[in-house]
């Protein structure tokens, strides 16, 4: 009897009934969070870094509360650039969010926390390069989300004497490492497992060698040749 008494008391509370569903929703929900897209979000950071400040960049500068610093300045071949009154500051490799913080500190000795947004007026365009035995070996803009295959695909495909299962990808990880990774396409084809097909970043190089049997073809006697085909 006394424990019936208790129960109704209890849930004549009716905040009782919010704490529970929300305890509940958190129990149920746990990587909602972690799905999310976003800047805290390592893979979806890794997949879609920022666009880093390069040299000849264009940036218009707007001091919304002191229109007469407003200005617009050009990324110099050395990296820096020059701010009216605050001197030179080093912005190359810098992401918008940096640069504004860059800009906010060389100004604080000139203005009261200075409140300012930035615009890239004119910027290279990412893109990436295809070399060796591809159809069309040139350097193309990089338009959304690219893989290695698609990259192929868009320089012209494999020639004649490509080595499918020996691609390079070079990838530059800072100004003093590059990344070289080997993607076996004709393997991944082949068996349908697509997980190295490495997502392309801006400035991304991919290098297709010679194949063995191109190499060797010009000592290959013609009436042979078409023994040796038969394998691949």
């Amino acid at each position: 009897m006394n424990s019936n008494i208790q129960f109704r008391r209890e849930s004549s509370h009716p905040l009782c009934g919010y704490i529970v569903f929300i305890l509940l929703a958190c129990l149920a929900f746990p990587c909602l969070a972690q799905e999310t897209p976003g800047a805290t979000n390592p893979e979806f950071a890794t997949r879609h870094p920022r666009y880093q400040m390069g040299l000849g960049d264009v940036i218009d500068i707007d001091f919304p509360l002191v229109p007469e610093f407003n200005q617009s300045v050009t990324v110099q071949p050395d990296g820096f650039i020059s701010l009216k009154s605050a001197g030179d500051i080093h912005v190359q490799g810098l992401t918008s969010p940096e640069t504004v913080e860059a800009i906010r500190a060389a100004y604080k000795n000139i203005l009261h926390d200075p409140v300012l947004a930035i615009t890239l007026k004119d910027f290279e365009k990412p893109y990436f390069t295809a070399l060796g035995k591809v159809n069309k070996p040139g350097k193309y803009d990089l338009r959304g989300d690219t893989t290695v295959t698609q990259a192929i695909a868009i320089a012209g495909g494999f020639d004649d004497a490509a080595k499918h299962s020996q691609v390079l990808l070079f990838r530059h990880m800072d100004k003093d490492r590059i990344e070289i990774k080997t993607v076996d396409v004709k393997a991944m084809l082949k068996g349908g497992n697509m997980e190295e097909d490495f997502h392309l970043r801006p400035g991304d190089m991919i290098m297709v060698p010679k194949s063995t049997l191109s190499k060797l073809r010009p000592w290959i006697p013609n009436q042979s040749l078409g023994m040796y085909m038969n394998g691949f």
